[in-house]
């Protein structure tokens, strides 16, 4: 079989039990079908894999024409957000719970894999946020993100006022736990246990959902990606900001969060036939009750 890819990088989640006799398969497999191998290097340090080469993300991106992502959704955003500057195609192989990234099966990875390798396969490019963190005319921060920024009240703390500007235009301010911007690709994490619509990754959006306002009128939006999305930390203690996740702590009154849509895309790489609907109704059991 003639390979359409040279160079895979193998990314796994390296904390989970078992993963190496599975990384090692996987790996023996991509190497059986022509490619050289390297390990993301914290999976090979955890794993203690030696037999192939290993390398930071940075230079997978570099080097790699490939990546193979072995875990939940969690391990592939973490891999994307650095990978998605280089442009390189990401196959999700899960060995999660959920999975609505990581779409290949981990007991059929050698059926999915093989035909993609060979060129067979569905391509789809995400958007992804980047953001950053200005106080007293000074960015402090920029971070990231496949999935959302959130901004957040504390642990400890009553709820906190957000002043939200949409490109030039004021919007609104919100009492609230917080706020949640996600991409398409969010819309089914966080902002959707907040009561976020689900948005099809082909629409050019952002979703804004407040999480628990304290007015119920507040309700999610859904945006134009093209806009930035300027938050305000108007009133509120121990106020947060994170990005997948990944936070910056201790927000202070009349610091200002930017949001826009980055220039950077994730490619996803499918398995023939994929279906996002299809994926839908599989992870959320939109098909129950049906024969």
């Amino acid at each position: 079989m003639v390979s359409r890819f040279r160079h895979a990088a193998l990314v796994g989640k390296y904390q989970a039990r078992g993963i190496r006799p599975v990384l090692e398969e996987i790996a023996h497999f991509l190497v059986r079908q022509g490619l050289e191998v390297t390990l993301e290097l914290q999976t090979a340090q955890s794993t203690g894999l030696a037999d192939y080469g290993a390398m930071a993300p940075d230079d997978l991106g570099r080097h790699c024409d490939l990546a193979v992502v072995v875990g939940g959704d969690g391990t592939m955003l973490g891999i994307a957000r650095q990978l998605a500057r280089h442009g390189t195609p990401m196959i999700g192989i899960n060995q999660g719970r959920l999975g609505f990234i990581t779409d290949v099966s981990i007991g059929q990875f050698a059926q999915a894999l093989a035909p993609m390798i060979a060129g067979d396969y569905e391509e789809e490019r995400r958007t992804m946020l980047t953001g950053w963190v200005w106080r007293d005319g000074e960015r402090i921060f920029e971070g990231f993100a496949l999935n959302d920024v959130v901004v957040s009240r504390g642990a400890a703390s009553s709820m906190i006022e957000l002043k939200v500007d949409i490109g030039a235009e004021f919007v609104a301010n919100f009492r609230a736990d917080g706020l949640i911007i996600a991409s398409p690709t969010g819309s089914t994490a966080y902002a959707l246990s907040a009561g976020g619509p689900i948005l099809h990754p082909g629409i050019a959006g952002w979703v804004v959902v407040p999480i628990a306002p304290h007015d119920l009128s507040n309700r999610p939006i859904v945006l134009p990606d093209h806009d930035e999305i300027a938050i305000e930390i108007v009133a509120g203690r121990d106020a947060s900001v994170s990005f997948d996740m990944h936070a910056l702590a201790s927000l202070l009154h009349g610091d200002r969060v930017g949001i826009r849509r980055s220039r950077d895309q994730v490619r996803f790489l499918h398995p023939r036939g994929w279906s996002y609907y299809a994926t839908l109704r599989r992870k959320l059991h939109w098909n129950a009750g049906v024969a």
